[in-house]
């Protein structure tokens, strides 16, 4: 049974899905929230030998963390790993790119008290909705279950909210009877260039 099983299960698995959907081979991706390297694993595969993702994270364990995974399974040429705000991300990236991908939050299994916040993460969506190619989306992976994840979303939901319909389609996903504040998902697609 194929990834279809999996599409309501949580938000995660659903930006997995909407990745294999858009995603092809010798496509230009970005991963804006490194992390361990897992989503960034994910779109180095998708992407291929002739594909680029380039990746962003302001702590030097996700760099390590992510080169040893890419490592591991021979990815590594086909990502650039960068130690710098995601908000930054214009310095380094000046194709176009079909897709972005945003998991926001804490690093998992390393420090929760940095986070990602809206004075970084908004500049920086809006800094992607520019490289953005025509058909390409952006996924946002939003995390309400603490205190500055809850305010994030407040403020995302908001800017995106107010994109033209004219340019973008934009959705946004939560799971209605699920406790904790389970993560939700924005998904933004550029519809006219």
């Amino acid at each position: 049974m194929g990834s279809q099983e999996k599409v309501y299960k949580n938000a995660v698995e659903i930006a997995k899905v909407l990745c294999e959907q858009k995603l092809h081979y010798g496509d230009i991706a970005i991963d804006c929230t490194m992390g361990n390297g897992n989503d960034t694993a994910f779109l180095c595969e998708l992407v291929g030998d002739s594909g680029k993702v380039y990746a962003f994270d302001i702590q030097e364990t996700a760099i390590e963390n992510t080169r040893r995974l890419l490592s591991d399974y021979n990815l590594l040429e086909r990502a650039e790993l960068i130690l710098d705000g995601h908000q930054n991300v214009d310095k380094y990236v000046t194709s176009k790119v079909k897709f972005v991908i945003f998991n926001l939050g804490y690093l998992p299994k390393g420090d929760h008290r940095v986070v990602t916040k809206t004075e970084t993460t908004l500049p920086a969506i809006e800094k992607c909705l520019n490289l953005l190619q025509k058909n390409g989306v952006i996924i946002l992976v939003l995390y309400p279950g603490h205190e500055s994840g809850t305010e994030e979303k407040k403020n995302i939901v908001e800017y995106v909210s107010n994109l033209p319909q004219k340019e973008y389609s934009v959705s946004h996903l939560h799971f209605l009877n699920q406790i904790n504040n389970p993560p939700e998902l924005v998904c933004i697609e550029k519809v006219k260039d």
